[in-house]
């Protein structure tokens, strides 16, 4: 395609081409190259001639590269000797010496990235490059190595790092600084994320302003909110010279009342008035929520007269922590209360809501309770719940042998669009259910015309788990013509033994 584009009239579409294949991985090999540069030599086209050659010797070096960079991880990813989950040793070491690859920066950035599920290994190769000569480690490959090691298992390593780094007078980057924040927080390793805050705060490249709201957010969210770390957060960042905003002011509030000290939390909240920011849904909402945790309901209450009086209407939000606070301490009924009485207030519920009191009724042995206040929400109130909802249901219904209302459920996830949850269905059906039962089960899952092959392969397994063989041939019997002659249901049915299925 290249020669037969290597001509004047068609120069726009041969780069390009040349540019798609090179985006694709595809190399231009030795002898089209060498027809290329004849047919623009015969054309008379000198720069594209050189644009050519210049093209052909960079993808040489890249693909050499590329091999190099091959051979270096398929020797690092060997499995080892003995067996372990990192993989360094003399033997390795001495192997990459004979492969001898040639070192950049970028080559060992590509090689600790590809590494990063390996930490070990990762540093064992890191270590390894800068005793080669010709080659030292500057801050992208020192930022390369921070990722890989930003883990549980490795977390000394990592600090050690980033010491050396303070004495190599290398700089953590903002992108490493967010991907490892990101994942302690996901970890919940707060104290490292704390610390990391700390020395970029230090920095030349310091976090973003936002940075320190999500970070108290993140620490406020734990069961017990270590204050030690809330206020180093806030210390430094005071100490880079930020006022304190709202996110940072609500951060604070929502450990103090996490932690039952709601003295303190009212001194912050008075301090945010006099920097002018007043109380809102966020700040109210956290109060209520503390109050819930530490069961004083009353004064959750309050807090709501409290609030529509300095008029700020409780939204769904605070409504949710309220009826979440009456579930989690077994006052259902009481979350039931707030339910209605937030209706009447013209609040909408929404996912969240059923949800917290599905699982709620569930828990207090009441589901069918809590399949009819779903039923009301849904199909009456015309309320979209989460597929986790659905399934939680569904489970709950089956073991107290609402089958019914368990494949009713299952119509109603195919009506918003969820796909249904069939898993508990067939060992329950070959359990406790008959042949009738199971043709209604593949009844509601039938799409278009009939359910997959794999529906009725599972329903027929689960019959014959529990040994009713005569009935699951009755039911293959009750099957459309293309379920009876598939291959995987023919073939179970066929390692049925004459004794078996009588």
């Amino acid at each position: 395609m290249l020669r037969i584009l290597a001509r004047p009239d068609s120069l726009p579409q041969f780069w390009s081409f040349l540019s798609s294949m090179s985006r694709s991985g595809h190399s231009l090999d030795h002898g089209t190259f060498l027809s290329l540069l004849a047919s623009f030599k015969r054309a008379n086209l000198p720069s594209d001639r050189s644009a050519l050659a210049q093209f052909y010797s960079r993808s040489a070096l890249l693909s050499a590269s590329d091999a190099a960079l091959r051979s270096t991880l398929h020797l690092l990813s060997s499995p080892s000797d003995p067996p372990s989950d990192d993989h360094w040793n003399d033997a390795v070491e001495s192997n990459l010496n004979a492969l001898n690859p040639q070192l950049s920066e970028d080559f060992v950035a590509k090689v600790l990235r590809e590494l990063r599920n390996r930490p070990l290994t990762a540093l064992g190769f890191f270590r390894w490059a800068g005793t080669r000569p010709g080659y030292a480690h500057g801050t992208v490959a020192y930022n390369a190595m921070a990722r890989a090691l930003g883990r549980g298992e490795s977390i000394e390593q990592f600090w050690s790092l980033i010491e050396e780094m303070k004495q190599e007078s290398r700089d953590m980057d903002i992108d490493t600084y967010v991907k490892l924040s990101r994942h302690f927080q996901k970890c919940w390793m707060m104290k490292e994320a704390v610390e990391l805050y700390e020395r970029m705060m230090d920095g030349p490249y310091k976090p973003a302003v936002q940075d320190c709201g999500i970070l108290l957010r993140h620490i406020a969210m734990s069961s017990a909110p270590d204050l030690e770390l809330v206020y180093r957060v806030v210390r430094k960042y005071e100490s880079a010279g930020y006022s304190l905003s709202k996110a940072v002011y609500d951060g604070i509030h929502r450990s103090l009342t996490s932690n039952g000290r709601f003295g303190e939390a009212e001194e912050i909240v008075e301090k945010m008035r006099s920097e002018g920011f007043e109380p809102d849904n966020i700040t109210y909402s956290q109060l209520v929520y503390g109050l819930c945790k530490a069961r004083r309901f009353d004064d959750a209450y309050k807090v709501f007269d409290e609030m529509e009086a300095a008029g700020c209407v409780p939204d769904l939000k605070t409504w949710t922590v309220l009826i979440q606070g009456h579930c989690t301490a077994g006052e259902v009924d009481k979350g039931l209360e707030c339910l209605a009485r937030m209706i009447e207030k013209n609040c909408e519920a929404d996912a969240d809501v059923l949800d917290i009191l599905v699982k709620g009724l569930c828990g207090k042995s009441k589901a069918e309770g809590a399949y009819n206040l779903f039923d009301e929400m849904v199909e009456r109130a015309r309320l979209r719940p989460w597929q986790a909802t659905y399934k939680h249901l569904i489970s709950e219904l089956l073991k107290v042998r609402m089958l019914e209302e368990a494949l009713k459920l299952l119509g109603s996830m195919k009506k918003q669009n969820f796909p249904p949850f069939a898993d508990p269905f067939p060992p329950y059906i070959a359990k406790f259910g008959t042949i009738d039962d199971a043709r209604q089960f593949l009844k509601a899952l039938t799409v278009n015309n009939y359910p997959s092959p794999a529906a009725y392969l599972n329903v027929f397994k689960a019959f014959f788990d529990e040994g009713r063989y005569s009935e699951a041939q009755d039911l293959l019997f009750k099957c459309p013509h293309h379920i009876r002659k598939h291959a995987d249901i023919s073939k179970l049915f066929g390692s049925i033994k004459p004794e078996n299925s009588s």
